[in-house]
């Protein structure tokens, strides 16, 4: 286990270097976002998916988020339709999570079996430094399961310790609550959980 720090936010070329190669080892890392802290692996690595859920003690049937560094990745795992587009135009980088249908790229231990994936762009220099050299990485929070989202990573290392190979410190996270998430079905909006946007403000969106 080693502990990185960020400074302005962003991580030495170095340590990218040692934080990418634990990823393209199938190990785990934390990381931090705008949002709460997280855990990442490589979602076509099915070995790492498994060390995620066994890390975070969570059930095999809860399907994990993923993170992508714009929205070119996210084509490449998902169907991105009109309204996910104005989204992601809108919204992303930032604290909302959308849930599409997911490609034949995206084993099925990560959306628990569902042919849907819920995409996310953390809004943070870090995160997206990663993901540009890593490709898509898990993008759950980085607790164990029933336990609160961390929003410093001190919290993340005191619920996962060895599990994870790689920490990542920028302190406190700035909104330090989880994204919304929303599932984009037929034309219509279920907000799954609120966070920082509100569904009107996605609804504004869909409408122009």
């Amino acid at each position: 286990m080693k502990v990185y720090g960020c400074k302005n936010g962003k991580l030495s070329a170095n340590d990218l270097r040692e934080i990418t190669g634990v990823i393209d080892d199938g190990g785990l890392i934390v990381y931090p976002s705008e949002t709460v802290y997280g855990i990442g692996a490589d979602i076509f690595n099915e070995s790492a998916m498994k060390k995620v859920f066994l890390a975070k003690h969570r059930p095999f049937d809860m399907p994990l988020s993923v993170g992508v560094a714009d929205k070119r990745m996210a084509a490449k795992i998902a169907d991105i339709d009109e309204n996910a587009e104005k989204l992601i135009d809108m919204f992303m980088p930032g604290p909302l999570t959308i849930i599409v249908r997911k490609n034949e790229n995206v084993p099925d231990i990560v959306t628990s079996n569902s042919q849907k994936v819920g995409i996310r762009i953390p809004d943070h220099p870090a995160a997206m430094q990663i993901m540009r050299k890593t490709g898509p990485i898990v993008a759950t929070s980085a607790n164990l399961h029933s336990r609160p989202d961390p929003v410093r990573m001190e919290e993340a290392k005191r619920d996962l310790g060895d599990a994870v190979a790689a920490y990542i410190d920028d302190g406190p996270c700035p909104l330090g609550k989880p994204s919304t998430i929303i599932w984009l079905m037929d034309g219509e909006v279920e907000i799954i959980r609120q966070g920082a946007i509100t569904k009107k403000q996605i609804e504004d969106v869909l409408r122009c």
